[in-house]
């Protein structure tokens, strides 16, 4: 998530507006210097624009749970803001631990998670810092040490992203609590 600079949060992976399958522009400008009324007619497919958080959790309503990760910095406050305001279930997770750590204070009622790119090595002290219910490691760091650790003080692994078959199956098999994926009709089930 990232938030316009008038405190609309948004729903996009980059800083800045991109189409689908382009590269980002180098003369692009971040989604936090641009108001809503600049950002919502760019597309990021013909037809599809941007949605904002508060649109998504409409459309899901109470039909599943949404895990809403924190990109944008300082956004805090407005995400809180955003997920009270909606009807859906969320938890929240981001790489900046920092800003778990602040969401315990901002939305204590909202589960938290960490996400890893490297192998944590205090995956409990880092929980504990930032009051996280769970980890969230690259799915090729996941071993049944690192499940082991995060499992003794009650916390869940939720491997990203995986796209194979039978790496979710290896993973499942393993102990993973959760697989994330660019496409969940490829997982068992």
């Amino acid at each position: 998530m990232h938030a316009t600079r008038d405190g609309v949060v948004v729903v996009h992976h980059d800083p800045v507006p991109r189409r689908v399958g382009s590269p980002p522009d180098p003369r692009g400008i971040p989604i936090a210097e641009l108001d809503w009324e600049a950002l919502a007619p760019f597309e990021i497919a013909p037809g599809i624009g941007i949605p904002t958080l508060g649109d998504v959790l409409t459309l899901v309503g109470d039909r599943a749970d949404v895990y809403v990760e924190i990109k944008g910095i300082g956004i805090e406050e407005l995400v809180a803001a955003t997920i009270r305001n909606g009807s859906a279930r969320c938890a929240v997770h981001s790489f900046d631990h920092a800003a778990i750590e602040r969401m315990a204070t901002v939305a204590p009622e909202l589960p938290r998670g960490l996400l890893f790119d490297e192998y944590p090595m205090d995956p409990a002290g880092a929980m504990r810092a930032a009051a996280a219910r769970d980890v969230w490691p690259h799915w090729q760091l996941v071993d049944s040490r690192l499940l082991e650790r995060v499992h003794e003080v009650g916390g869940r692994v939720l491997a990203w992203t995986v796209n194979a078959p039978g790496d979710a199956a290896a993973l499942l098999a393993l102990g993973a609590d959760g697989i994330c994926s660019d496409d969940v009709r490829l997982l068992p089930r």
